[in-house]
Protein backbone atom coordinates (compact mmCIF):
# COMPACT_ATOMS: atom_id res chain seq x y z
CA UNK A 1 0.00 0.00 0.00
CA UNK A 2 1.83 3.32 -0.89
CA UNK A 3 2.34 5.54 1.72
CA UNK A 4 1.01 9.09 0.35
CA UNK A 5 -2.15 8.86 -2.15
CA UNK A 6 -1.57 7.28 -5.50
CA UNK A 7 -3.27 7.93 -9.16
CA UNK A 8 -4.98 5.25 -10.77
CA UNK A 9 -5.17 5.98 -14.34
CA UNK A 10 -7.42 3.81 -17.11
CA UNK A 11 -6.27 4.70 -20.85
CA UNK A 12 -7.20 2.94 -24.25
CA UNK A 13 -4.58 0.86 -26.27
CA UNK A 14 -5.36 -0.75 -29.51
CA UNK A 15 -2.02 -3.49 -29.10
CA UNK A 16 -1.01 -4.34 -26.06
CA UNK A 17 2.45 -5.57 -27.30
CA UNK A 18 3.24 -1.93 -28.99
CA UNK A 19 1.90 -0.70 -24.72
CA UNK A 20 4.79 -3.22 -23.60
CA UNK A 21 7.28 -1.93 -25.96
CA UNK A 22 6.38 1.75 -25.40
CA UNK A 23 5.76 1.95 -21.48
CA UNK A 24 8.45 -0.57 -20.50
CA UNK A 25 10.59 -0.50 -22.95
CA UNK A 26 11.19 3.49 -24.34
CA UNK A 27 9.47 4.74 -20.78
CA UNK A 28 11.30 2.11 -18.23
CA UNK A 29 8.21 1.43 -16.22
CA UNK A 30 7.82 -1.22 -14.39
CA UNK A 31 4.88 -3.99 -15.15
CA UNK A 32 2.52 -5.50 -12.93
CA UNK A 33 -0.54 -7.63 -13.12
CA UNK A 34 -1.61 -8.34 -16.63
CA UNK A 35 -3.96 -10.38 -18.53
CA UNK A 36 -4.64 -10.87 -22.11
CA UNK A 37 -7.11 -7.37 -22.18
CA UNK A 38 -4.54 -5.28 -19.97
CA UNK A 39 -0.91 -4.47 -18.25
CA UNK A 40 -0.80 -2.40 -14.83
CA UNK A 41 2.46 -0.39 -14.93
CA UNK A 42 4.33 1.51 -11.93
CA UNK A 43 4.23 5.08 -13.10
CA UNK A 44 6.68 6.03 -10.17
CA UNK A 45 4.36 4.82 -7.29
CA UNK A 46 1.30 5.13 -9.42
CA UNK A 47 -1.00 2.66 -10.86
CA UNK A 48 -1.21 3.60 -14.98
CA UNK A 49 -3.43 0.79 -16.65
CA UNK A 50 -3.38 0.13 -20.49
CA UNK A 51 -6.74 -1.55 -21.58
CA UNK A 52 -7.18 -2.94 -25.41
CA UNK A 53 -9.80 -1.26 -26.74
CA UNK A 54 -10.65 -0.42 -30.25
CA UNK A 55 -9.72 2.68 -31.69
CA UNK A 56 -11.67 5.87 -30.47
CA UNK A 57 -13.43 7.97 -32.65
CA UNK A 58 -13.54 11.00 -30.86
CA UNK A 59 -10.45 13.38 -32.02
CA UNK A 60 -8.31 15.09 -29.69
CA UNK A 61 -8.25 18.97 -29.08
CA UNK A 62 -6.14 21.39 -28.04
CA UNK A 63 -5.90 24.27 -25.82
CA UNK A 64 -3.30 26.77 -26.57
CA UNK A 65 -0.43 27.36 -23.31
CA UNK A 66 2.51 29.76 -23.37
CA UNK A 67 2.32 29.79 -27.78
CA UNK A 68 1.91 25.93 -28.20
CA UNK A 69 -1.73 23.89 -28.99
CA UNK A 70 -0.99 21.65 -25.83
CA UNK A 71 -3.35 18.31 -26.73
CA UNK A 72 -6.35 17.52 -24.77
CA UNK A 73 -6.97 15.14 -22.90
CA UNK A 74 -3.24 14.56 -21.67
CA UNK A 75 -2.07 12.96 -18.54
CA UNK A 76 1.40 12.78 -17.12
CA UNK A 77 4.14 13.21 -14.60
CA UNK A 78 6.16 15.79 -12.70
CA UNK A 79 9.26 14.76 -12.29
CA UNK A 80 12.52 15.96 -10.86
CA UNK A 81 14.88 18.27 -13.06
CA UNK A 82 17.22 15.20 -13.67
CA UNK A 83 15.10 12.59 -14.44
CA UNK A 84 12.96 14.68 -17.07
CA UNK A 85 16.55 15.22 -18.89
CA UNK A 86 17.45 11.80 -18.95
CA UNK A 87 13.53 10.84 -19.88
CA UNK A 88 13.97 13.24 -23.02
CA UNK A 89 16.90 12.33 -24.06
CA UNK A 90 15.51 8.30 -23.86
CA UNK A 91 13.11 9.54 -25.72
CA UNK A 92 15.10 11.15 -28.58
CA UNK A 93 17.01 7.89 -28.77
CA UNK A 94 14.45 5.68 -29.24
CA UNK A 95 12.99 8.10 -32.35
CA UNK A 96 10.21 9.43 -30.42
CA UNK A 97 8.29 12.35 -32.35
CA UNK A 98 7.74 15.23 -29.77
CA UNK A 99 4.28 17.06 -30.43
CA UNK A 100 6.15 20.05 -28.60
CA UNK A 101 9.67 19.60 -27.97
CA UNK A 102 11.42 19.45 -24.68
CA UNK A 103 11.91 23.03 -23.72
CA UNK A 104 11.27 25.55 -20.69
CA UNK A 105 8.44 27.03 -20.10
CA UNK A 106 6.91 30.50 -18.49
CA UNK A 107 10.91 31.52 -17.60
CA UNK A 108 11.18 33.55 -14.31
CA UNK A 109 7.45 33.06 -13.27
CA UNK A 110 6.55 30.96 -9.91
CA UNK A 111 5.47 28.42 -12.68
CA UNK A 112 8.54 27.96 -14.28
CA UNK A 113 9.12 24.23 -15.84
CA UNK A 114 10.83 22.06 -18.52
CA UNK A 115 7.69 20.67 -20.42
CA UNK A 116 7.27 18.04 -23.34
CA UNK A 117 4.64 16.28 -24.95
CA UNK A 118 4.24 12.99 -27.09
CA UNK A 119 2.15 10.52 -28.06
CA UNK A 120 2.04 6.64 -27.49
CA UNK A 121 1.37 4.37 -30.14
CA UNK A 122 -2.66 4.02 -29.54
CA UNK A 123 -2.38 8.03 -29.97
CA UNK A 124 -2.56 8.79 -26.32
CA UNK A 125 -0.93 12.16 -25.66
CA UNK A 126 1.40 12.35 -22.56
CA UNK A 127 3.10 15.57 -21.08
CA UNK A 128 6.67 15.31 -18.87
CA UNK A 129 7.43 17.98 -17.04
CA UNK A 130 9.72 19.41 -13.75
CA UNK A 131 9.07 22.65 -12.11
CA UNK A 132 12.18 25.06 -11.54
CA UNK A 133 10.53 25.18 -7.80
CA UNK A 134 8.76 22.04 -7.02
CA UNK A 135 6.64 24.48 -4.03
CA UNK A 136 5.34 26.36 -6.74
CA UNK A 137 3.27 23.44 -8.50
CA UNK A 138 -0.27 24.91 -7.42
CA UNK A 139 1.29 28.57 -6.97
CA UNK A 140 -1.71 31.19 -7.99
Amino acid sequence: MPTRPAVHLAIPVDDLDAARQFYGGILGLDEGRRTDHWIDWNLHGHQLVTHLVPRRSVAPGTSEVDGHNVPIPHFGLLLPHKDFHVLAERLRTAGTEFLIEPYQRFPGQPAEQWTMFFRDPAGNSLEFKAFTDEAQVFAR
